[in-house]
């Protein structure tokens, strides 16, 4: 099995992993704290930090893995989708890489990595397999008969699940990012405090926008009548947004599973940390007799763990890009799609 370098900067968050046929050899990386002074990511900003890091992450990766990168034999980035600058700056630096030491480019798929960061460590999904993978950036289910036969059923019409709990965050006085904050006061809270109701969308796509709405003008009620509602009841505020938020991806991942029979399911993607979601996917598959399969945390955000892993069954399939590789910043995720680079 070839040895893989892999580079992770789609958004705010800098990895580099090393990847064999024993496993993750090295997974490095930088969370770039400096965005949460502005309430979300600042593109310029995150391409600059990924300009910074890169190199001497690279550098602690072949350290930790006790290899040169004369031993690489394939160097793998994330192409798309994501923000165009910190694309660019990982892209520049992958084709850099593979020209300087003439060994093969593997352009990855974003969300495909997030669903198959599944298949790092056992126990391992087994296909068909169906996924949500939920983001600050993507809601989608994707149904998969194998790595490449993957279709995506449903998705977000407007705001990602992840964007609403950070936007949602915010409304409630906290820094960026939000999810995990919501989480940890919501599990102190009331979620039926406060009745948000979920979009009526029909099909397997989802809709948040109304949401965030709903919240907003509820804090503005309660404030009216109460200068200190957000800081007293904080908590039920924030079971009550999380549990909104868990119902409609549950009640779409339920009729996924009713539409598309599979034993395996699985959750992808930063949300996929959520306790709440976590729990309710858990009893979920009981009711459906399937398997629950989530990532280790370390994966769930965006890593080059998930792209060096999706690199192996790229090389496998002889599925390279050339230094004529451009990152497409809106790289829809389809099986002729995921051919893009070939």
């Amino acid at each position: 099995m070839p040895v893989i370098l892999a580079i992770e900067s789609s958004c705010d968050d800098t990895s580099v992993a090393i990847t064999s046929d024993s496993g993750i050899l090295a997974h490095v990386g930088r969370s770039q704290l400096i965005h949460e002074h502005f309430g979300g990511v600042v593109p310029e900003l995150a391409s600059r930090e990924h300009l910074a890091q890169l190199l001497p992450l690279t550098r602690q990766a072949l350290k930790i893995a006790g290899i040169s990168a004369h031993r690489i034999d394939a160097f793998a980035v994330t192409a798309g989708p994501g923000l165009p600058g910190a694309l660019m700056v990982g892209t520049s630096f992958a084709k850099s890489l593979s020209l300087v030491f003439q060994k093969p480019l593997i352009a990855v798929h974003h969300m495909h990595a997030h669903i198959m960061a599944h298949f790092i460590d056992p126990p391992k999904p087994e296909f068909p397999l169906l996924c949500l993978t939920v983001s600050g950036g993507h809601t989608q289910l994707v149904y998969l008969k194998d790595p490449f036969d993957l279709a995506v059923i449903g998705q977000t019409r407007d705001d990602a699940a992840g964007e609403a709990f950070d936007k949602g965050a915010r409304m409630l006085g906290m820094t960026y990012p939000g999810g995990p904050q919501i989480d940890a006061w919501a599990q102190r809270g009331d979620p039926h405090f406060l009745n948000l109701p979920s979009a009526k969308v029909p099909g397997l796509d989802f809709s948040f926008s109304g949401l965030k709405t709903s919240l907003r003008l509820a804090l503005e009620k309660g404030t009216a009548h109460h200068p200190d509602f957000i800081e007293v009841h904080r908590a039920d505020l924030c079971a009550s947004l999380q549990y909104a938020i868990v119902d409609m991806l549950i009640q779409k991942l339920r009729s996924a599973a009713q539409l598309y029979p599979c034993t395996d399911i699985a959750l992808a993607g930063g949300v996929a940390a959520n306790s709440g979601l976590q729990q309710a996917a858990r009893l979920q598959c009981s009711e459906l007799g399937s398997r629950l399969h989530l990532p280790k945390l370390a994966y769930c955000t965006d890593n080059a763990a998930m792209i060096a892993q999706t690199a192996l069954y790229y090389h496998q399939k002889g599925q390279f890009a050339g230094q004529d590789l451009v990152a497409k910043p809106r790289w829809p995720l389809s099986a002729d799609g995921l051919r893009f680079f070939t």
